[in-house]
């Protein structure tokens, strides 16, 4: 009987043994596979980035849109000054000459001026929301055209990622990995300067 119990505490200590080595040779070689996936997927990685400010200052089309919103600006600006020399010269006239003037036509003066003031904010507020509307389906226009661009950039180049570098987001870039110039050419080329 006793032998039989040694056999058996031998038969198991061997078969816990070899169970032992088949588990940890098979999470090996998995981790081995995974390893040799890994590392592949690691090579076929690439990321490329762009000088955003470089885009707004060297893309033909970019610095159109730039000129026209600027145009409605000063256009705007010389409307609101407009409304203003007139309230202005209107409140003048109406310090020199209210001495002279009854209690109604002061007040109706006074309230003309409470008119041009208002048409002036509601004016100004207007011109504003339109120019931050226009502005931004302007930017919109330019992201589109950007990305595009660079989807059919990438075809041949495989990046897995292209970034817009803005300084204060950017903590550290590699310059072998600056698409910048390739993206400006590219671009200019698509939306050529108007004559």
């Amino acid at each position: 009987m006793k032998n039989f119990f040694t056999g058996l505490n031998i038969a198991t200590t061997l078969a816990v043994a070899v169970l032992f080595y088949l588990h940890f040779s098979e999470k090996k070689a998995a981790s081995s596979s995974a390893a040799k996936t890994g590392s592949t997927a690691q090579a076929a990685f690439k990321i490329a980035y762009f000088e955003s400010d470089s885009i707004q200052n060297h893309f033909e089309y970019y610095k159109e849109i730039r000129s026209v919103l600027q145009a409605k600006e000063q256009a705007n600006n010389k409307q609101l000054n407009e409304l203003k020399n007139v309230f202005t010269a209107k409140y003048q006239d109406l310090q020199k000459s209210a001495q002279s003037l009854s209690q109604a036509e002061l007040a109706s003066k006074q309230q003309e001026l409470v008119q041009l003031e208002r048409t002036y904010q509601g004016k100004e507020q207007m011109m504003n929301q339109e120019m931050q509307d226009e502005g931004f389906k302007k930017v919109q226009d330019v992201k589109k055209k950007i990305e595009a661009y660079l989807k059919e950039y990438n075809k041949d180049k495989s990046f897995s990622y292209v970034f817009s570098s803005s300084p204060e987001f950017m903590y550290l870039k590699d310059s072998a990995y600056n698409i910048t110039d390739d993206v400006i050419q590219g671009l200019n080329k698509l939306y050529p300067k108007k004559p």
